[in-house]
């Protein structure tokens, strides 16, 4: 973990209020993939009752596998450590300020985005399974998946990795590049990106240049954690109960995404906040 981020835990009150202070949704992920990825690694369950199965699916009624395999991340090594610091770092920040598909640019729309990377990463599998060598197991595609969209949300935004100043549409491929260069797989990290634009094109492009929205987040979703920001009952003083009533920072409903504020300047990410980038001394 990058130094400044240490000293961030330190003065939030440790660990524990600063994994309390994430994003609902990468609060549970996050935590999710860390103990899962912990158990693997320690003994307490099987790689293999985790990764994606079909035949395990449908013979055994196995359907946690559905699941299990965005939250291993692999055994314990620096990429992983990497990986699980990049879910976290992205996750939180695309949370922050998704695409709009309904709920105001809010934790709704972040929570569809997922189910559509989850759910386009298991149709394509079986395809790009056999022109890829792409293990059964998806926590970096997804995260790839969520670093691509949030590049496109919010291309101008500045970015480095190993101190290479670049915009944060270029990130996604550098990266891609610096992992080629470095021998490690990068399949996974492809059919990241393919979803992630194909999650593009459906939201971004398509309204635009054809005049038809074509992914809206469900009902459901939005009933049950209102417009914008999701903010628990128990965090809203006065709050009985009901998700619309713990919600919300607002933001206009429709296509359009929500102004940003001249006076706050775009939101870039540094591999290694703080002044400290990934990979310098």
């Amino acid at each position: 973990m990058p130094a400044n981020n240490v000293q961030q835990l330190g003065d939030t009150g440790g660990p524990q209020a600063w994994f309390q202070s994430l994003p609902l949704v990468t609060r549970y992920w996050f935590g999710s993939a860390l103990l899962v990825t912990c158990a693997a690694n320690f003994g307490f369950v099987s790689p293999m009752k985790l990764i994606f199965l079909w035949d395990s699916i449908w013979d055994d009624f196995q359907i946690w596998r559905f699941v299990t395999p965005f939250l291993f991340v692999g055994k314990f090594d620096f990429n992983t450590l990497f990986a699980l610091y990049m879910l976290c770092s992205f996750s939180q920040r695309y949370e922050t300020e998704p695409y709009n598909t309904g709920a105001g640019g809010g934790t709704a729309d972040y929570i569809f985005a997922l189910m559509f990377g989850m759910s386009t990463i298991f149709v394509t599998y079986p395809l790009l399974g056999k022109l890829l060598p792409i293990l059964p197991l998806f926590a970096r595609t997804l995260t790839f998946f969520v670093i691509y969209v949030w590049s496109k949300r919010h291309p101008t935004a500045p970015a480095s990795i190993w101190g290479v100043e670049m915009k944060a549409i270029h990130l996604p491929f550098a990266y891609l590049v610096l992992t080629v260069l470095m021998g490690n797989p990068y399949a996974d990290l492809l059919h990241g990106i393919a979803m992630g634009h194909l999650f593009y094109f459906l939201v971004d492009v398509v309204p635009i240049v054809y005049g038809k929205d074509v992914l809206h987040t469900p009902q459901f979703l939005i009933d049950r954690l209102g417009v914008g920001a999701y903010v628990p009952p128990a965090e809203v003083p006065g709050a009985r109960g009901g998700a619309a009533q713990g919600s919300n920072v607002w933001r206009p409903p429709g296509r359009a995404n929500a102004p940003q504020d001249p006076a706050r300047p775009a939101r870039g990410h540094d591999w290694g906040s703080g002044g400290q980038r990934l990979g310098s001394s």
